[in-house]
């Protein structure tokens, strides 16, 4: 009996670092079971679905620190981060998601849809929409801001994603897209559940090529502390104002002066030299200038180890420089090609540290901002992060 009691303490730690789980219920707010919330962990292959009292298991791989989603179309999401539930018993609480009045300041409407909706496609999807599909696009909602130029996207409803071209389809919870036009800038922002639909050769080159070059890819080598052996050059940029971009006050001069012209829309008006050349300065010219200050940093200039974590700390810019090498399918052999395409990638901090996790995540993906082509990796090259090379 001691023997058998040994080996329990023994063996019981030893599971846990082998495999962990997240199990529980899901009810609503007057504890009512719910059944059928897509329980996922957020941009993987792995998840589940609750059963009809609502409970769940879930398992995960060890030293996992993504977000566990809960979601189910007309209720709130719920997201919280699985090293703080792992090996616990929860119980998850969805509230109905409250109607949006469709009557608002800015109305979600038809016309906004049909105006806007191949800039959504191109800045969300990507290019090769022939392959990639969202297949439930009629749910989704538009709304302009014509003032503020501003363009909002809503989905009422998990968007269906086929990717024909990477095997997969995504069920895909936008949050948030966003593009501010005056400023020439779009953002959006969601969670992630992949579900493999084919794995042929052509299939597993296109996810190669995918990964090769993208912010994924510079994630993991920063992670395993191999940068430069992933074919990643890192520059320091700092970034100045620009005398030549319009300052405050004309911007301000500017501004007034299209209230007037808005406000008149039937008077003919000649445009004074001093407006016009405050517009062609603020539409040619950036406000700001960036040059490289320091050359070839060594991780240790851009990431600190915290008790075993790897952070990303730096000031001003990273530019991150790659040459991109395609695979090609030669007989059954994956090879890369001979003649590469040079990338080139800005990274913004604003001042904050991340964390960087083994599978390429961070700690904060949406605060931490690219310019260049990590930007070109829309959802057409979107790969679950439990990816591995070769898959």
């Amino acid at each position: 009996m001691k023997n058998a009691i040994l080996l329990f303490f023994v063996f019981y730690p030893l599971q846990l670092l082998l495999s962990q789980v997240i199990k529980g219920r899901v009810v609503n707010d007057i504890e009512k079971p719910i059944a059928n919330v897509n329980i996922y962990l957020d941009g993987t292959k792995t998840g589940t679905v609750s059963a009809a009292d609502g409970s769940f298991v879930l398992d995960i791989p060890p030293k996992t620190n993504n977000s566990v989603v809960f979601k189910k179309d007309d209720y709130e999401s719920f997201t919280v981060n699985s090293s703080d539930v792992v090996n616990k018993n929860l119980k998850v609480v969805l509230i109905k998601a409250k109607e949006i009045e469709e009557v608002v300041i800015i109305p979600f409407t038809e016309t906004a849809y049909k105006n806007y909706i191949h800039y959504f496609l191109s800045n969300f999807i990507g290019e090769d929409q022939s392959n990639v599909k969202i297949k439930n696009q009629r749910s989704l909602k538009f709304s302009y801001d014509k003032q503020n130029k501003i363009l909002r996207v809503k989905a009422p409803q998990t968007l269906i994603i086929e990717n024909k071209n990477l095997g997969y389809t995504i069920d895909y919870k936008l949050e948030e897209f966003t593009a501010d036009f005056e400023n020439k800038v779009t953002t959006y922002f969601g969670t992630s559940f992949f579900k493999e639909t084919k794995n042929t050769d052509k299939v597993k080159l296109n996810r190669m090529n995918a990964y090769d070059g993208s912010a994924f890819h510079f994630m993991r080598s920063l992670y395993k502390g191999n940068v430069k052996d992933e074919g990643f050059t890192v520059h320091q940029v700092t970034k100045f104002p620009n005398e030549k971009y319009p300052t405050e006050q004309e911007l301000l001069k500017l501004k007034e002066y299209t209230k007037v012209l808005k406000s008149n829309p039937k008077t003919t008006i000649v445009i004074p030299d001093e407006i016009q050349d405050i517009m062609n300065r603020k539409n040619n010219e950036s406000k700001y200038k960036v040059a490289v200050t320091r050359r070839n940093l060594t991780e240790t200039d851009y990431t600190k180890k915290q008790d075993s974590k790897v952070i990303l700390d730096f000031k001003d810019i990273l530019e991150v420089r790659h040459d991109k090498y395609y695979y090609e399918l030669k007989g059954k052999d994956f090879v890369k090609s001979k003649f590469p395409i040079k990338q080139a990638t800005h990274i913004h901090s604003n001042d904050e540290t991340f964390e960087i996790y083994s599978n390429g995540n961070n700690s904060n993906p949406t605060n931490l901002l690219f310019q260049g082509d990590f930007t070109k990796n829309k959802i057409e090259f979107l790969l679950p992060l439990d990816y591995q090379l070769g898959d």
